[in-house]
């Protein structure tokens, strides 16, 4: 009987532990949702579709129907950034809450003030997350891009968008341009 009991008890642990380990992005971002110091930018799932639709739609070349449809993917990005705070202490304290297995290193720049990652987490052979963390005397960021892309998708991202990352991004993965 003990043994039914405690099946089910470590079963359930388990299930806590890893949606704890998922979410400790978003816990990094709502510890200072409420904190002046920092601007925060979430974009939902619903306008990435409405904008992807809008291209779509209106698209006159393939090339900006093909980017309506891969904008349809972006699940939601989340920005978090400041100017006012010690960027290199935030930046150790985000990439701290990352649980370093789940996520693969793509891209790391640093020198002695600045330090500035991308990582990706994949699942399927599609990529789930591009994290990017980035800290610098008084500057920090963080964006967190759900969805469900292939690297091929990223790449047409930060040749053809201005979304927030996507420069650094763009440099990373082709040279400095």
């Amino acid at each position: 009987m003990k043994k039914l009991i405690l099946i089910p008890m470590l079963l359930f642990a388990f299930i806590i532990k890893a949606q704890a380990q998922d979410d400790a992005i978003q816990k990094f971002f709502s510890g200072y949702m409420d904190d002046d110091r920092f601007s925060r930018v979430y974009i939902s799932s619903k306008m990435m579709q409405m904008a992807g639709g809008f291209l779509k739609s209106n698209a006159e070349e393939q090339e900006s129907a093909d980017l309506g449809a891969l904008l349809q993917k972006v699940k939601g990005i989340r920005i978090l950034s400041s100017e006012e705070v010690d960027g290199m202490k935030f930046y150790n304290e985000a990439y701290g809450t990352l649980t370093k297995n789940k996520y693969e290193e793509l891209m790391d720049v640093q020198d002695k003030t600045t330090k500035l990652k991308f990582l990706v987490r994949e699942e399927g052979g599609l990529v789930k997350e591009l994290l990017m963390i980035s800290g610098d005397g008084n500057d920090f960021s963080l964006l967190s891009m759900l969805g469900s892309f292939t690297y091929d998708d990223l790449n047409m991202l930060a040749e053809h968008t201005d979304m927030p990352g996507m420069k650094e991004y763009k440099k990373g993965s082709s040279g400095n341009k």
